[in-house]
């Protein structure tokens, strides 16, 4: 039987869906597509065990079947370890050079990281070539290849290495032979070859820590921060599992310093809670991180501790730097049927700095000194070896910049022409290359979503004018603005599921998904029927992630999932899920680090991603009873730390406001949009009884709630923002107008959106002059509004939750609100002293401005 055959044989029968004692070739073709669901064998190695090859198999079965998704490079372990051994000296040659370009790169730009990069190599080499890893050197954006996420990003050296040696034999046998296969599409802009080495650490050319763009995208996340890929690992594997996109994997790779991250054991408790089978995290256990103190000195245990109490299926070896060794720890990682439902963990035992002279926490982020007699000692080893000649050879680096750089060059030269003069080497390399990336599937049979059409370009998804009328509710209804969130997730799912067969959004929270009305993601609308909670054993369709307290990995699954594109063309569109998370919004800055790095992919990327809605729930001091350590009124702020353009905050302050709003920050560029609500309801306004502006109006970020009464004096401008500090200053309008006070009032929503309006819409809202006479109301802090404000005069005359400098205690919504100084007595009160001191107000900023022209 075929190595295919037989793997596909034992999956099935791990999954009680073939008898021991079945040959699955003997099975009928009706019986095979209806157990399996088989696309046509598609041949990838030679003779398999048993004398039947692959031809001779399509010759005797000609309609013989093969599941594409269960089968890896080489689905048979002994056939892979067999092509371990059989090209081992290939690999010591692929990981001397590897090691070479690093210590090259490293020398002459006097920066980077050696100890761990030395000491992974042999885990990926054997990972990358030894057929545990399906991918496609020439196109890693494709859909259905394995996904690499380095979580230890500040060894990113050996990626850069490792692409420049596979890069420079794939790039000669192109040009010796000509033949396409061997050719990298746009090849300047897409294939890190040994010149872009000159480039390391430098503007423009390769990032000190992983970065996934560019000539990187092998990398499937920007990492780095400790810890920080943990959580965008396990959220790819949970897109692509709820996907249907089975037999496609993803792997990992950390150490154990950066094991010890709170989101590293959130992870873990997540990834099983999740049942991701397909997540295959890689332990680099040295022992060893910056500082001098060993992780075993402060960390009890090792590897198996870490993760099988977690859930985890955990294989591992001491020898994590012999080839033989890690590969059959792979092949037992990634081929075995044991773990099923189950994430996987290898470890591998090794020696920071392996080979580098100095090891252990000394060699971590330091390269030996500059063309010292370390760094040629080193160089003499691989000359002994393979015979490389060196430029500059045992003498001090040249004082003259140019002649450094040329000698910097000469000597990465000199490792890719020992690769080059290896015909046997090349050979092997690109054949090898060229095979894996031929093995990553076009299709999936169990593959869920129909890619043929693509939700994220139908317009109906933000047309909020025409959304359903049960979005909404009739003035004079009593409910809190957080329910307008669950209506429209139910509505957007539901709305996936009637004309695009899946949910549009994966939602989780922080063991809040109720609390914070983000459950709507799971429920039904109209006669829709909901996706449910997902359950790894009951409901892999589910919509709504069983998620405990584990904000910052919520974060980072949400970006994972967004960043998991599954359209067939992903450098032109995003097609996939997007992704929704909720907590508290006093919690907000445990979900700041990963929405941050979502940004950067999201800016840089070449892959395109989708969008992540961030749900800062209970924010205000309107969460009352909770008291101030649940209060969100300075914490929310980290929503706004990032560059123009990348994140859209919404700040609706009723019901109706939030679908709409939700609707057009979506439709924007904007990778994250960030959604304020809060706890308890409030009366929906008559708006047209009023004279209010529409809700619909939200949408462009800032509407007229009052306008200044026509023929009388102006009295000033003030803005308003959050809900309660809006709500009583709305109840207010009557009293306004019987005391005469002639002030403007604008709902202050979002200054992203507004911010994107034309300029005679801006304008036309907050003039000029009314941007100069004004303050605002606010149940945030006076900082969080300076995207609104001109000058510091409107400071002196704000009413906001921080009006004190200290931060709020707690008690009844009405204790609270008074306390806030936000009830309708404190706010009228601080309208009078705006309107009183108009003329004081202007004469100091008239004042300034004297003064700065008399220079």
């Amino acid at each position: 039987m075929g190595v295919h055959a037989v793997s596909t044989q034992l999956r099935l029968r791990a999954r009680g869906r073939v008898a021991r004692g079945d040959s699955l070739v003997s099975l009928t073709r009706a019986d095979r597509r209806q157990r399996v669901g088989y696309a046509r064998w598609k041949p990838i190695s030679g003779d398999a065990p048993g004398g039947l090859t692959a031809a001779r198999a399509t010759s005797r079965f000609p309609d013989c079947w093969r599941k594409l998704v269960t089968v890896s490079t080489e689905t048979n372990a002994d056939v892979a370890l067999q092509a371990i051994d059989k090209n081992l000296p290939h690999l010591e040659k692929v990981k001397d050079s590897i090691d070479q370009f690093i210590d090259i790169f490293e020398n002459y730009r006097q920066s980077g990281h050696p100890g761990g990069s030395r000491s992974k190599a042999h885990i990926l080499v054997a990972l990358t070539l030894g057929g545990f890893m399906r991918w496609d050197i020439r196109h890693p954006e494709k859909r259905f290849g394995d996904k690499f996420i380095l979580v230890a990003g500040h060894t990113v050296p050996l990626v850069y290495a490792m692409l420049a040696v596979y890069n420079t034999a794939l790039r000669a046998k192109y040009e010796k032979t000509g033949d396409k296969r061997y050719e990298v599409p746009d090849a300047k802009e897409r294939q890190l070859v040994w010149e872009d080495l000159l480039g390391f650490r430098r503007r423009g050319g390769l990032a000190g820590h992983a970065e996934m763009e560019g000539k990187t995208l092998f990398l499937k996340f920007n990492t780095g921060p400790s810890g920080h890929g943990s959580p965008p690992a396990a959220g790819e594997a949970l897109a692509l599992k709820r996907a249907g996109a089975d037999g496609v994997k993803v792997f990992a790779i950390d150490g154990e310093g950066g094991l010890t991250t709170g989101a590293s054991h959130e992870m873990m408790n997540s990834a099983y809670g999740l049942g991701l089978d397909n997540l295959h995290f890689l332990v680099d256990w040295n022992d060893y991180g910056i500082d001098e103190v060993a992780v075993s000195e402060v960390v009890h245990g090792g590897p198996r501790d870490w993760f099988e109490p977690h859930g985890w299926r955990v294989v591992g070896t001491d020898q994590g730097s012999e080839f033989s060794s890690v590969a059959r720890t792979l092949a037992d990682l990634t081929m075995s049927p044991e773990g099923r439902g189950r994430p996987r963990m290898a470890w591998f035992k090794t020696i920071k700095g392996r080979g580098y002279i100095v090891t252990g926490y000394k060699s971590h982020g330091v390269p030996h000194r500059l063309n010292s007699d370390l760094f040629w000692k080193l160089r003499k080893e691989y000359s002994a070896k393979y015979g490389t000649k060196w430029a500059g050879e045992d003498q001090a680096a040249p004082t003259d910049a140019k002649e450094l750089h040329d000698q910097f060059e000469a000597n990465l030269r000199a490792v890719a022409d020992t690769i080059t003069s290896d015909s046997s080497l090349v050979d092997y390399l690109a054949d090898r290359l060229v095979q894996l990336g031929d093995s990553v599937p076009e299709e999936v049979p169990e593959f869920r979503l129909d890619t043929s059409k693509n939700p994220w370009q139908d317009k109906r998804l933000w047309d909020f004018q025409n959304y359903p009328k049960e979005l909404f509710v009739a003035p004079g209804s009593n409910v809190p603005n957080r329910a307008g969130l669950a209506k429209w997730g139910a509505w957007v799912n539901s709305f996936g599921r009637r004309n695009y067969g899946r949910p549009l959004f994966i939602a989780m929270s922080a063991d809040l998904a109720e609390s914070t009305n983000i459950s709507g993601f799971a429920a039904g609308f109209g006669e829709e029927e909901g996706w449910g909670r997902y359950d790894r054993e009951h409901n892999l369709e589910g919509a709504l992630l069983p998620q405990e307290i584990t904000e910052f990995t919520n974060s980072g699954v949400s970006a994972g999932i967004a960043t998991t594109n599954l359209s067939p063309r992903p450098i032109e569109e995003f097609d996939g899920f997007y992704a929704a998370h909720s907590t508290y919004g006093s919690f907000s800055y445990l979900k700041y680090g990963l929405m941050r790095l979502f940004t950067q992919v999201a800016q840089d990327s070449q892959i395109k991603v989708g969008k992540v809605l961030w749900v800062a729930g209970h924010s205000g001091p309107e969460t009352a009873d909770d008291s101030r350590t649940h209060f969100g009124i300075f914490e929310t702020g980290v929503t706004q730390l990032f560059p123009e353009g990348k994140i859209i905050n919404i700040i609706p302050w009723e019901h109706n406001e939030v679908p709409v709003m939700i609707a057009a920050a979506m439709a924007t560029n904007a990778a994250v949009v960030a959604i304020h609500l809060t706890r308890p309801p409030i009366q929906i306004p008559d708006r047209a009884a009023l004279g209010m502006a529409s809700h619909f109006e939200a949408a462009k970020g800032a509407y007229i709630i009052r306008d200044y009464k026509s023929g009388q004096k102006k009295m000033g401008t003030i803005l308003v923002q959050g809900t309660f500090s809006t709500y009583n200053t709305v109840r207010l309008l009557p009293r306004l107008d019987e005391l005469g006070l002639n002030v403007k009032i604008v709902a202050a929503v979002s200054p992203e959106l507004f911010n994107l309006q034309p300029r005679s819409y801006r304008d036309g809202i907050l003039s000029p002059g009314d941007r100069v006479d004004m303050t605002y109301i606010s149940n945030g802090a006076r900082r969080l509004m300076r995207d609104w404000v001109t000058h510091r005069v409107a400071d002196d005359y704000a009413i906001t939750s921080d009006w004190d400098n200290r931060w709020r205690t707690g008690g009844t919504l009405d204790e609270v609100m008074e306390e806030a100084h936000l009830s309708r007595e404190w706010l009228l009160d601080g309208i009078k002293r705006f309107v009183a001191d108009r003329d004081k107000r202007l004469a100091t900023i008239e004042a300034q401005i004297a003064s700065a022209r008399q220079g």
